[in-house]
């Protein structure tokens, strides 16, 4: 029998509570498929699993999109054969692994102008993105709207995404290596964290007016700025935690700064039915296929060196989109 490498955390902390397990593989049972993955997305949650900020239950895999190929089919599933390619973005965690069994209903069938990489690299990120763009934020062409980590995974298929559209995108980043990217990536203005004051020079830009979305993955230390950022009504759409937790939170700041809106979504109540997922998967990858979003695979590493991967993305080392390799 086949056997899978996987990662297993049995408690909470930093990189090296990591470890590997190798076991015997299952078979499929009914509407499930045995996949061998080829390429498996990393993204800043796999750190909020492994800490604890988003609380697990232990001992637990990492790790929520993965592409691969079908190598085997349980009973009762139609809409898939040995052999087909297919990408993934949940439910539950175990994507750091060389062979997974998955419900088939969870499951993207991948076009062929999208390669596994790709997928691996852009199926949670780009359906984060398709989902906070277009349906949280409803973002219209001519907006000009800001972007916090605008030169990270999930910064960069933004970026592109809302030139694609018409907006004009404000994006702020840790180097002059990185503002480089988000312009590559076509951000208008790529502004430095530490030098000034973002709200400021966001209203310089905006002669004054501020802009009307804020879409922040960063956190704590963006929250208070970016509602400085905001033009009254403004929406802060705040997905991430990069720099820790929003709390103590005051709503009556809200009123002062001009009734201004706030919203935590997540990505899984934007995927929620079977219509919500196909039309929204298939924007993701018509956007990519077609060539407006454009996937920058900044680094990749041996799946066993996950650990590693973790240590880098928080010491901010990393750029673009980071692949694991079984």
């Amino acid at each position: 029998m086949m056997t899978v490498t996987r990662a297993q955390i049995t408690e909470h902390g930093g990189p090296d509570v990591i470890g590997w397990v190798k076991e015997d593989i299952p078979a499929p049972g009914q509407g499930e498929v045995l996949i061998k993955h080829t390429a498996i997305g990393f993204n800043f949650i796999d750190t909020y699993h492994r800490t604890g900020l988003y609380p697990v239950e232990l001992p637990s895999g990492l790790g929520l999109e993965a592409a691969g190929e079908i190598v085997a089919v349980g009973s009762g599933v139609g809409e898939y054969s040995e052999g087909d390619r297919v990408a993934y973005m949940g439910p539950g965690l175990g994507a750091y692994a060389s062979h997974r069994v998955m419900p088939a209903a969870a499951l993207f069938a991948l076009p062929d102008t999208v390669s596994d990489e790709t997928a691996a690299a852009a199926i949670l990120k780009a359906a984060t993105v398709e989902g906070l763009v277009e349906r949280c934020a409803k973002v219209q062409a001519g907006d000009t709207i800001l972007v916090h980590a605008a030169a990270g995974g999930v910064g960069l298929i933004m970026v592109q995404w809302l030139k694609a559209i018409g907006a004009t995108v404000i994006g702020t980043v840790s180097t002059q290596e990185k503002a480089q990217l988000a312009r590559d990536a076509g951000c208008d203005h790529a502004l430095l964290y530490g030098e000034g004051d973002i709200a400021k020079k966001v209203r310089e830009i905006t002669d004054g007016a501020g802009v009307p979305c804020v879409l922040d993955g960063v956190g704590k230390d963006t929250f208070e700025p970016s509602l400085d950022c905001l033009s009254p009504l403004g929406l802060l759409v705040s997905f991430g935690n990069a720099s820790g937790p929003v709390d103590g939170v005051n709503l009556g700041v809200l009123a002062q700064k001009g009734s201004l809106f706030v919203t935590r979504p997540t990505l899984f109540h934007y995927y929620s039915t079977p219509e919500e997922r196909a039309a929204g998967i298939a924007r993701v990858w018509d956007m990519i296929s077609s060539g407006k979003v454009r996937l920058s695979i900044g680094q990749t590493y041996p799946l066993t060196e996950a650990a590693q991967a973790h240590r880098d993305i928080e010491a901010r080392r990393t750029t673009g989109s980071t692949v694991l390799l079984p």
